[in-house]
Parts: C-alpha cells; sequence; structure tokens
C-alpha cells in the first residue's frame, strides 16, 4: 500500500483505467468471435458487417493505447484475408 498521498491517487487511476481496458478487449473478442462465426457459416452479408465492425474497434483500441498498433494491424490484415477467401 502506497505511504504518499499522490502514489494513492495513482492506484486508484490505474485501477479504472484497468477495467476500461479490460471491457474494451472484452468488446473485441466478442466481435472477433462473431466475425469468425460468420466467416465459417459462410454467411458474407453478416461477415463484411462484423469486419467494418471489428476494424474499427481495432483501430479505436490502437489509437487509445490499449493494444498496441501492429498487434490491431495484424488482426485486420488476417480478417481482411479471411473476408476475401470467402467471397472466392
Amino acid at each position: 500500500m502506497p505511504n504518499i498521498k499522490s502514489a494513492e491517487k495513482r492506484v486508484k487511476i490505474i485501477e479504472k483505467k484497468t477495467l476500461e481496458n479490460k471491457a474494451i478487449k472484452s468488446k473485441i473478442s466478442t466481435y472477433i468471435k462473431k466475425f469468425k462465426l460468420a466467416v465459417a457459416n459462410k454467411d458474407i452479408p453478416v461477415a463484411e458487417v462484423t469486419y467494418k465492425d471489428v476494424v474499427s474497434l481495432l483501430d479505436k483500441a490502437a489509437c487509445d493505447n490499449v493494444i498496441h498498433k501492429n498487434n490491431a494491424d495484424r488482426k485486420k490484415a488476417h480478417f481482411s484475408k479471411m473476408l476475401e477467401e470467402l467471397k472466392k
């Protein structure tokens, strides 16, 4: 437990940001599961809509430093490739 008042404040802030980041990551993983399910079921319209949602969430998370930019770019490329293979 911190003894200094500013350190106590930082602990509270870190706990709050950790919860926010977990919520964002959970939302991303939920949409990724929806996208992969749509691809597995070969449902092109649903896959296209969920792809846009996933890309948007990944970009926002990377912009806010919740996940690394390269991580987001790698996932977007992977999902884009999956969608293009589905369309063929």
